[in-house]
């Protein structure tokens, strides 16, 4: 199964977990990071290089930390001008049915605050229903998410123990 890690963070430089992430991935065969702040600086999206791109391969992972509840702007970006009408969806769509797709997450805040008597209100399943709905539409099989609450606060170890746990879920 060959792999997409579509990476959006905009400053993976100073990121802890992200960065992390990435590092495991990078050792991995049959797997593709490609980083969308470092391909798309200016934030001009070539669309047809990303449709050829996630076209080649079985599974897609959408990388990110957890901004204002949603996906950093770039990732949100790229869905409105990627994922389009006869091509992701509609009677000539389709490219995406039967992919699979995962949700890979940094979350600063820490899991309780993800419970509706928590800080945020809401599960981390309910906030990201609208990418749910997105992989409903386009036919793609929507996987678990991966999440790491925490993110700010994590231990080395804790964070290698993340790393770990990631890296084997994106090859299993």
């Amino acid at each position: 199964m060959s792999t997409l890690v579509i990476v959006t963070h905009p400053n993976l430089a100073e990121s802890r977990v992200n960065k992390r992430w990435v590092q495991g991935l990078k050792k991995q065969s049959g797997i593709t990071v490609h980083n969308l702040y470092e391909v798309y600086p200016d934030e001009k999206i070539n669309v047809a290089q990303e449709q050829e791109l996630v076209e080649q391969h079985d599974r897609i992972v959408l990388q990110f930390p957890f901004y204002w509840y949603s996906t950093p702007s770039l990732l949100k970006k790229w869905q409105d001008v990627v994922l389009t009408y006869g091509w992701a969806y509609g009677s000539e769509g389709g490219k995406l049915e039967g992919k699979e797709l995962l949700i890979a997450l940094s979350a600063a805040s820490a899991e309780e605050n993800y419970q509706h008597d928590g800080r945020n209100r809401y599960t981390i399943e309910e906030l990201l229903r609208p990418l749910e709905a997105t992989s409903h539409l386009i036919g793609a099989k929507l996987l678990p998410y991966f999440v790491q609450y925490g993110a700010g606060v994590l231990t080395d170890e804790q964070l290698e123990q993340s790393a770990q746990k990631y890296v084997q879920t994106v090859t299993s």
